[in-house]
C-alpha cells in the first residue's frame, strides 16, 4: 500500500470517527432530553416510547448487535400502531394524565394565566420544548446513526403518512410554549387519561376498561317511542349543562330498544363530554368504588345497568340503593344511573313474601313488601316502553327500511314484516331490525 493510499485510509477513518463522535453527541442530547421531562413522562412510557429510549441507549453504547435488535423493536412497535412517530407523540400528549392536564380542566380559558401556578406553567413549557425536539426528529436520522455508530448499512426508515387532523396549530410554530392555551382547551373539552382516550367503558375485573369501538347506533335510527326518547334526551342535556339530572329507569317489553337508546346518547353527546360506563349487575356492589373518583373530573357520566332485577337479599340491591339515594357522601352531580329492565318492580316478589297471620318472624312484614315494591320509585324518572302494536311495528319497519334504502314495495314490505313477526319473536323494534337486516342481506345477495 502506498503512502498516499495509507493517508487516504487514515483520513477516512478520521472522518468516520468524527462522524461517530458527532452522532453519539446528538444521541446523548436526545437521551438527556427524554429523561428530563417533568410532567409528560407518560408520552415515553408506552411500548413505542420505551423502544425509542432503548434504541438511544444501545446507540450510545455502540454495540452493533444490540443496536440492530433495538432498532428492530422500535420499527416493529411503530409499524404496529399505524401512526407516524410525530403523530404518535401528539396522541400521547393528548391523553397524558399529569398535574398540568388535570389542573387546567377546571380553569376557565380566560383565567388560565391568573389561576395556573407559575411553576406548573413553567414545567409544561419546559416539556413542550423537549417534545418539539423529539417531534422534529426524522425517523431517517435513526437509521443514519446506526450507520455512523455501528458501521453498518442504514436500515429502512419507517415511513408512515403524517395525518393532517391534529387538533393543534402550535405544532407548526417555532415556539411550542405558545401552545399552553390550546392544550388547556383540549383537556377541558375532551378530558385526559382514560377518559380522554375512550368514550365508553365497562367495569371488568375491578377496573374500568376502555371500549375503543362502542355500538355506533344513532338516535335518528331509532323509530317510535318518541315521548320517552325525548324525555331521556332532555334529562341527558340537563346533565351536560351541569344540573342535577334524574336517575332513569327504562322499563318495558323486550326488544323495544331501551338499551339501544342509552347507547345512542353516547354517540350524540360524546363530543360534548358525555361518557358511558357499563356495569354488569353482578358488579353493582362496586358502584361506590366506581362513582367516587368520577366527581374529580369534568366529564359527565352515565352508569349504564342493562336488564336490571334483583333476587332476595341481593348485595347489589343495597349498593345501587346507596348510589341512587346518596349516603354520607352525596352523589356526584356529574353522574347518573340509567337502568333498563323488563320488570316494573325490580325485586322479585313471591306470594310467600306476603305476611300471613301465622308468621311471627317479622312484626312489620308489610314494610318489607313495600320496600321491595318501591325500589323503582328511587329512580327520579321512569320511562315506559309499551309492547309494539301492529301499526307501531310496521312504522318501525318502514323507517328502518327507508334508512337502509331498500328497494321494495311498501305493501309487500309490510306483508313480509307481518310474516316475519309471526314466525320469529313477535312485534318489537328488535324484530323489525332483524327483519330489515335480513332484507338487506337478501337484496345484496341477489345483486351479487
Amino acid at each position: 500500500m502506498g503512502l498516499d493510499e495509507g493517508a487516504i485510509l487514515e483520513q477516512r477513518r478520521g472522518v468516520m470517527l468524527e462522524q461517530r463522535r458527532g452522532a453519539i453527541a446528538q444521541i446523548e442530547t436526545y437521551a438527556q432530553q427524554s429523561a428530563s421531562l417533568l410532567l409528560y413522562q407518560s408520552v415515553l412510557t408506552n411500548d413505542i416510547g420505551q423502544a425509542f429510549i432503548a434504541l438511544l441507549n444501545a446507540l450510545m453504547e455502540g454495540d452493533s448487535i444490540r443496536c440492530a435488535i433495538a432498532y428492530g423493536r422500535w420499527f416493529s412497535a411503530l409499524a404496529s400502531c399505524g401512526y407516524s412517530w410525530q403523530h404518535h407523540l401528539i396522541k400521547q400528549m393528548l391523553i397524558s394524565d399529569n398535574a398540568f392536564s388535570q389542573r387546567v380542566q377546571s380553569i376557565p380559558p380566560q383565567q388560565l394565566t391568573a389561576q395556573l401556578p407559575p411553576s406548573l406553567s413553567a414545567a409544561a413549557q419546559h416539556d413542550l420544548a423537549i417534545l418539539k425536539s423529539l417531534y422534529q426528529l426524522p425517523t431517517e436520522q435513526l437509521g443514519q446513526w446506526m450507520q455512523q455508530v455501528c458501521g453498518k448499512d442504514a436500515p429502512p426508515a419507517m415511513q408512515l403518512k403524517d395525518e393532517s387532523d391534529l387538533p393543534f396549530t402550535f405544532v407548526t410554530t417555532a415556539d411550542w410554549a405558545t401552545g399552553l392555551s390550546e392544550l388547556a382547551d383540549y383537556y377541558a373539552h375532551y378530558g385526559v387519561g382514560i377518559f380522554g382516550q375512550y368514550p365508553a367503558f365497562r367495569w371488568q375485573a375491578g377496573r374500568l376498561v376502555g371500549i375503543a369501538h362502542p355500538d355506533p347506533i344513532r338516535l335518528h335510527e331509532l323509530a317510535a317511542y318518541d315521548h320517552p326518547k325525548q324525555q331521556l334526551i332532555e334529562n341527558t342535556e340537563a346533565l351536560l349543562r351541569g344540573y342535577r339530572a334524574q336517575n332513569v329507569l327504562l322499563y318495558g317489553s323486550r326488544g323495544a330498544g331501551k338499551s339501544s337508546l342509552v347507547k345512542a346518547l353516547l354517540n350524540e353527546f360524546g363530543p360534548l363530554g358525555l361518557r358511558l360506563i357499563e356495569v354488569p349487575k353482578a358488579d353493582l356492589y362496586n358502584l361506590p368504588q366506581i362513582v367516587e373518583p368520577l366527581s374529580r373530573v369534568p366529564q359527565k357520566f352515565i352508569i349504564f345497568v342493562d336488564d336490571l332485577s334483583f333476587e332476595e337479599d341481593d348485595e347489589a340491591f343495597k349498593a345501587l340503593k346507596v348510589v341512587l339515594e346518596g349516603g354520607v357522601t352525596a352523589r356526584p352531580q356529574n353522574v347518573v344511573v340509567y337502568a333498563t329492565s323488563n320488570r316494573r318492580h325490580l325485586i322479585r316478589e313471591f306470594f310467600d313474601d306476603r305476611p300471613k297471620p301465622k308468621d311471627a318472624e317479622e312484626i312489620q312484614a308489610w314494610d318489607t313488601v313495600q320496600e321491595k315494591l318501591s325500589f323503582s320509585d328511587r329512580f327520579g324518572l321512569t320511562l315506559t316502553f309499551t309492547p309494539a302494536d301492529q301499526p307501531t311495528y310496521l312504522a318501525i319497519v318502514r323507517e328502518l327500511a327507508d334508512q337502509a334504502k331498500l328497494t321494495i314495495d311498501v305493501e309487500h314490505l309490510e306483508w313480509r314484516a307481518r310474516q316475519w313477526a309471526t314466525r320469529h319473536n313477535g312485534r318489537s323494534g328488535r324484530t323489525a331490525r332483524q327483519f330489515v337486516d335480513f332484507l338487506m342481506a337478501e337484496q345484496h345477495g341477489s345483486a351479487d
